[in-house]
């Protein structure tokens, strides 16, 4: 498991690196393309994968000192957790589809400040955002294209994160048939404690994540 963390670790890191430099070379853009992301929805997934690494680490504690009963309980709340990630997830890439923002011919960095009604931006919001695309587009005459970079890059890294925990969720279901089965004991609970490790390492990616997708440039 170490070792197969180790590679992943390598692939994540090639992404990272591609990130980082386009936000080097492309700042401007990459910092309008955060401000449309929907920080309370971020926040609150950032939470839920923590609390969800509390809940497998307590499902790790109670197969290493025999509590059966509760390792199936903690596995059962990791899984719910995890659920509950990829349920907002859906939400905001939904909303994403409905704002223009998908990688594409229909793209439009500028679609909120033209439609704000269907954004949801009212008052101060909307001349705010029609302050922030105007001053980008001057400072990037390539503006939609580049942020068409940061989202490229954004459902690039955000999906395959949400693959992987869909891989977790399904090591859960079998962890959690395992468990009511009665197999994890403090002899033998190995099981339980790579895919753990998997599952914190997800969620470790994510604490990465989120600061550089969500909050660079954040000012409103």
């Amino acid at each position: 498991m170490w070792v197969f963390l180790a590679q992943e670790v390598l692939f994540f890191g090639g992404i990272f690196l591609a990130y980082t430099i386009n936000r080097h070379a492309h700042s401007t853009a990459f910092g309008v393309g955060s401000n449309t992301l929907d920080i309370w929805l971020g926040s609150v997934n950032t939470v839920v994968l923590i609390l969800s690494s509390l809940t497998m680490a307590m499902a790790v504690w109670s197969a290493e000192v025999g509590k059966k009963q509760w390792i199936t309980i903690f596995l059962i709340l990791t899984l719910l957790l995890g659920c509950v990630f990829l349920g907002v997830k859906v939400v905001e890439y939904k909303q994403k589809y409905d704002h223009h923002l998908i990688p594409g011919h229909s793209f439009d960095i500028t679609f909120c400040s033209k439609n704000p009604a269907a954004c949801d931006l009212k008052g101060k919001d909307i001349a705010a955002e029609q302050e922030e695309v105007e001053k980008a587009s001057k400072a990037d005459p390539y503006l939609n294209g580049h942020a068409q970079l940061y989202f490229s890059l954004y459902f690039g890294m955000t999906g395959l994160h949400a693959l992987h925990m869909v891989v977790g969720a399904g090591l859960l279901l079998w962890l959690i048939q395992q468990s009511m089965a009665g197999r994890f004991t403090p002899s033998y609970n190995t099981p339980v404690e790579m895919i753990g490790l998997y599952w914190h390492f997800v969620d470790i990616v994510w604490i990465y994540l989120f600061p550089l997708l969500y909050l660079i440039d954040r000012h409103r």
